[in-house]
């Protein structure tokens, strides 16, 4: 494969109503933005087509450089995240969920400040900047910013969304990390890890948000709230294992 700047990973768990549309969106905006890229689906065991409407599509679109991994048993996104960044050939690894939430249009603003030269991690903040939000759910706000605040205590960054699905990384120091957590818990264990690299340039840009309802295929819930608390404790107090090999800046 010639060389490619971005490596999307998408995590799908019975998604077959969105995911041809969603890798259809996304390969749009790599080509619109002239951005070359590959694309890595990995299914966690869906128990619907997600994985048949997948290999439909790769077989029309020969041309694209997408892949598809298999995982079963039903392991949990953030299990399948790791098998998505393990694969990543890409200069810069991004995670984008096999629905409508995140808008691949927005590729472009998250690559920015890394492409500037100023940036190593760039978070994509649903509570800063004037783009479209979604209006669903006062306690899911209230409990992400809770999260934010208690991991921003320990970790000492100042982020407004660190629940955020849209983190991109340098392939090399994502690819560096020891991660563990199998569900939700990814994105303060990934935090708290990249935190923890002396040196490291993190920044937020604003993003839209085109949240859906549990009707619509929402899956976290109130559970993975407290695990999400337990793991900003568990992996900036007591998990001590950060990295599998030397990260250099």
């Amino acid at each position: 494969m010639e060389h490619c700047l971005l490596s999307v990973v998408i995590p799908a768990y019975n998604e077959e109503r969105t995911i041809v549309d969603v890798i259809g969106r996304v390969y749009k905006s790599l080509e619109t933005n002239n951005i070359s890229g590959e694309i890595i689906v990995v299914d966690d065991a869906s128990k619907d087509s997600t994985i048949h409407k997948v290999e439909e599509y790769i077989s029309r679109h020969p041309d694209q450089q997408v892949k598809l991994l298999s995982s079963k048993p039903n392991r949990g996104k953030g299990f399948v995240i790791r098998q998505g960044i393990k694969e990543a050939k890409g200069d810069y690894v991004l995670v984008q969920d096999a629905d409508y939430e995140y808008d691949p249009r927005e590729y472009p603003k998250l690559l920015a400040p890394v492409l500037d030269g100023m940036a190593d991690v760039v978070y994509g903040s649903r509570f800063m900047g004037g783009d479209p939000h979604r209006i669903l759910f006062f306690w899911h706000s209230i409990g992400n910013k809770f999260l934010t605040f208690v991991s921003n205590m320990f970790t000492n960054l100042n982020l407004t969304d660190m629940e955020s699905g849209y983190k991109l990384f340098r392939r090399d120091i994502i690819q560096a990390i020891y991660l563990k957590e199998n569900r939700f818990g990814f994105e303060p264990e990934v935090t708290a890890k990249i935190a923890r690299i002396p040196g490291i340039r993190i920044y937020e840009v604003g993003i839209s948000y085109y949240g859906r309802t549990y009707a619509e295929g929402k899956k976290i819930n109130w559970r993975d709230g407290f695990r999400a608390i337990w793991c900003v404790l568990k992996y900036n107090l007591f998990d001590k294992k950060h990295f599998t090999k030397p990260v250099k800046l």
